[in-house]
């Protein structure tokens, strides 16, 4: 099934067109939302997956819960389905706290944080998408980093969201 995404200037204001995934390029100055979503436990720990082999950007690459906000959907409501696709948690609104946005080149990315205890084998991965998970602390996830085991768009926000995730009790 095709993939549409609604199109943003560069001060995120609707340009009342679409564009399918991997099909269409984005023009300059055209940008679309994309969701992350840091689900972290009560031990300070972060959830990470591993990118499916078969994905086209970043196979076997940890990474955090994120993916594109379809078209017609807000950011919110688009960071709770891709958290329950990809992980199997379902979160209310009320848990989703809304921490940051970051313009990259074709997209604002809307940065969410989520307190959550589960047991890893009570997760369902999504087929064709990631094919583990694990939770992280700061210093395994560090040294993820520079082994170059983290996707690097993870890695750039991290740097980006360090003074957050300080806050939150994860460095």
């Amino acid at each position: 099934m095709a993939e549409y995404w609604d199109l943003y200037d560069e001060k995120r204001h609707p340009l009342g067109r679409q564009i399918m995934r991997g099909q269409l390029e984005a023009q300059k100055g055209e940008f679309h939302v994309v969701v992350m979503i840091m689900t972290m436990n009560s031990h300070g720990q972060l959830l990470c997956t591993l990118r499916s082999p078969d994905k086209a950007t970043y196979p076997n690459l940890w990474e955090i819960t994120a993916g594109s906000v379809l078209a017609g959907e807000d950011s919110l409501s688009g960071a709770k389905r891709e958290l329950f696709e990809e992980t199997g948690i379902a979160a209310d609104d009320d848990e989703m706290r809304f921490v940051t946005t970051v313009k990259e080149n074709t997209a604002f990315i809307d940065c969410y944080f989520v307190r959550r205890d589960v047991e890893i084998n009570a997760l369902k991965l999504q087929e064709g998408e990631t094919v583990r998970a694990k939770w992280v602390g700061k210093d395994e996830f560090e040294n993820m980093i520079a082994q170059k085991k983290i996707a690097f768009p993870v890695t750039r926000r991290y740097l980006q969201l360090h003074d957050f995730l300080m806050q939150e009790g994860f460095i």
